[in-house]
């Protein structure tokens, strides 16, 4: 039997919020194989999920957020699956509270973020956009990018000292700078083994000449560094962050660019996050008018290798939950478990 839209309730129907990856066809390989159905979505509000919430087995999404009101139309849900390492476009809570498990994909762009990091780094500190572009106008001088100082020596403050951390310092070693970091959930001893410095906030702000950001957003990390922290910072820092976009203050960023306190900054998404808007333009966004702001389109973890395993990795979370497998990256497993023994606990006293 099958529906309108020639999908067959008797099996399993994924839908796949959105995608910029030109096909859906990886996924659709490995979700036939469990008999699944797979559909694909352009989706940018939760209305546009409204109708494929109802009897989805599984929802799969790259930008679109998954929410409260999408989950709360779901009747047939089993997982939500995010193409990435972030949940936080996904109501963890509101899907915990239906059941439904939230997996997500670990460890897969890890080499590929720690790159992208160190060469906005090195691109601000050695002032290549500069010289890039008096060359192209015909100006043949080593003053176009004046003053450049030397890297060795100088501090290296990293926020956030998970893998992507750790990776970024193990790369930025290699040119002399000293190390120190902000993570309030790791212990000193993993910071130490690799040759850094654990601090808190304010003295990695007063001590650092590069700040390298590569904290997840949560509601504590939304404007992590606002008008206050680039007070604090050095004269002359520079700012990389390829975490979230909303961790920092774009305004404030602006005012401390514009003021001359900051020397440059380089950011991976700015805070709108324009891959997250049906309309977007960087006239949005007065960052996009400075010429010391390096701005790339939320990029860092893109290989052509990292894209393929997010997505095989993605789609085989969704495999295994449908066919009554244990998911490899589970989000709210322990969160369901405690609320099926909380559930049982109740259906106990009422005996």
């Amino acid at each position: 039997m099958s529906d309108v839209n020639g999908f067959r309730a008797d099996r399993p129907k994924v839908v796949i919020t959105d995608f910029d990856y030109g096909d859906i066809d990886i996924e659709t390989e490995i979700l036939e194989r469990v008999g699944a159905q797979v559909i694909g979505l352009q989706a940018k509000t939760e209305e546009d999920l409204r109708l494929a919430a109802v009897d989805c087995a599984a929802m799969m999404n790259q930008y679109a957020r998954i929410g409260a009101a999408t989950i709360a139309a779901m009747t047939r849900c089993e997982v939500i699956a995010r193409y990435g390492v972030g949940v936080d476009i996904v109501d963890v809570g509101a899907a915990t509270d239906r059941g439904i498990l939230v997996t997500n994909v670990r460890d897969y762009c890890t080499e590929e973020v720690a790159d992208h990091a160190i060469s906005l780094w090195l691109t601000l500190a050695r002032k290549l956009h500069d010289y890039d572009r008096a060359t192209h106008q015909g100006i043949w001088k080593w003053q176009s990018g004046q003053p450049i100082y030397r890297l060795r020596d100088r501090t290296m403050g990293i926020v956030s000292f998970g893998k992507i951390g750790q990776a970024i310092a193990d790369r930025a070693r290699a040119f002399g700078v000293r190390l120190i970091a902000y993570d309030p959930f790791l212990p000193s001893a993993v910071a130490a083994t690799h040759g850094v410095e654990l601090v808190s906030k304010a003295g990695l702000l007063a001590r650092s000449d590069h700040i390298l950001m590569q904290a997840p957003m949560t509601p504590e990390t939304r404007h992590f560094l606002s008008d206050d922290e680039f007070a604090a910072m050095r004269p002359g820092a520079i700012l990389v962050n390829t975490g979230r976009g909303p961790t920092v203050d774009n305004a404030a960023l602006y005012r401390a660019l514009t003021d001359g306190h900051l020397a440059a900054a380089g950011l991976d998404d700015p805070e709108e996050e324009p891959a997250k808007r049906a309309n977007w333009s960087p006239a949005d966004n007065p960052i996009f008018s400075l010429p010391n702001v390096l701005v790339t389109p939320h990029a860092a973890y893109y290989s052509e290798e990292s894209i393929r395993a997010a997505r095989v990795i993605a789609a085989t979370q969704v495999a295994k939950v449908l066919t009554g497998q244990a998911p490899d990256y589970p989000v709210n497993d322990r969160e369901l478990l405690s609320k099926s023994n909380q559930g049982n606990e109740k259906n106990v006293a009422s005996v």
